[in-house]
């Protein structure tokens, strides 16, 4: 079990073949996961007021949960004290039977392996004394070059499975920092215990998708292929997806809810209206400068009037121009989407 949050010192570190896992698959299965941006203010500081508006307004979605910390929320950026604040607004937020997912990895600019794996320990620890229910583990860049990368990225999911917690493997593209593991590698780490599914965000390598999704299905049918494909979110369904966890679903949640579940409820011809619209807002807010869906993301929320304009900064991604607020706005019109 997890220490309650503001303990002090290093809980004992378990053995992943003794977890007790707390969730499974059926806790994920066919549930979508918003990956959610944090609202900070033009001073660099977390608005906190329109953090607690925004969970309030997501906790009224149809959603198994949100994901904190991961890409969209900048969690390799954020303070151990930004972090915690992060997480305890959606932890409050979050109904019972909702889930909290919290990315963990190692800190940015780490010099070395040793504390690379520290600090991704120490940021797994943290989710888990907070109140996570599963870890989503940023794949390591730093290691991405290393000739003995594989034997460190073993080490390194063992390291962040020391806190007891279950697992969500993380297939990201390069381009957004992530690695593209071996197929070898990947059948170990889907053979660990703790991991309950994997999810895939390759952007724009469908083949990559595919031939993971089935190596999957084959080799660990017992796990989850959990979609992070904004840009062909319908699409990585029919590749065998059975859940979603997704940095587009932080705003206009509903109309992706209702993708998903008709797709695997079998209603093709609203799958085929709605996939329309979801990939008019993917085209809209998941293209270069990359970077900038961040900020996309909370312009949306900001044109649903779920935060204010001053809340909607990203102080790490790179300078939008301005007619794309208006072209977000536009699209916003096209996909006819209230949200609540």
């Amino acid at each position: 079990m997890a220490a309650a949050a503001g303990e002090s010192g290093c809980r004992p570190v378990g053995n992943p073949e003794e977890v007790i896992m707390a969730i499974g698959r059926g806790e994920v299965f066919h549930e979508l996961f918003p990956a959610v941006p944090v609202p900070f203010g033009r001073s660099g500081q977390i608005d906190e007021a329109a953090l607690a508006r925004y969970a309030a307004w997501m906790a009224e979605q149809t959603i198994g949960g949100v994901a904190v910390w991961a890409h969209t929320g900048r969690g390799l950026y954020l303070t151990d004290q930004e972090r915690e604040t992060v997480l305890r607004a959606w932890r409050r937020a979050m109904p019972a039977g909702r889930l909290v997912i919290a990315a963990a990895g190692a800190a940015l600019g780490e010099p070395g392996v040793a504390e690379a794996l520290n600090s991704a320990r120490a940021m797994a620890w943290q989710a888990a004394d907070l109140g996570a229910d599963a870890l989503l583990v940023h794949p390591p860049v730093a290691f991405r070059d290393r000739p003995d990368c594989e034997t460190v990225l073993l080490d390194y999911h063992a390291t962040i499975a020391e806190a007891g917690l279950p697992l969500v493997l993380f297939y990201l593209y390069e381009a957004a920092g992530g690695i593209s593991y071996s197929l070898k590698i990947l059948a170990e780490l889907l053979a660990r215990p703790e991991v309950i599914g994997i999810k895939i965000a390759t952007l724009d390598r469908v083949m990559t998708c595919q031939d993971i999704a089935r190596q999957v299905k084959e080799q660990a049918p017992s796990k989850l292929v959990i979609t992070g494909e904004d840009r062909f979110l319908g699409y990585s369904l029919m590749c065998g997806a059975e859940a979603a966890l997704i940095g587009m679903a932080a705003a206009c949640t509903g109309l992706q809810a209702e993708l998903l579940r008709s797709y695997w409820t079998g209603q093709a011809d609203r799958f085929l209206a709605l996939s329309a619209a979801v990939d008019d807002l993917a085209q809209n807010t998941f293209l270069a400068p990359m970077e900038g869906y961040i900020q996309r993301m909370l312009w949306c929320l900001v044109h649903h009037g779920i935060i204010p304009a001053e809340a909607a900064c990203d102080p790490w991604g790179p300078e939008l121009e301005a007619a794309e607020f208006d072209r977000i706005r536009a699209c916003l019109g096209r996909v006819g989407k209230e949200d609540g």
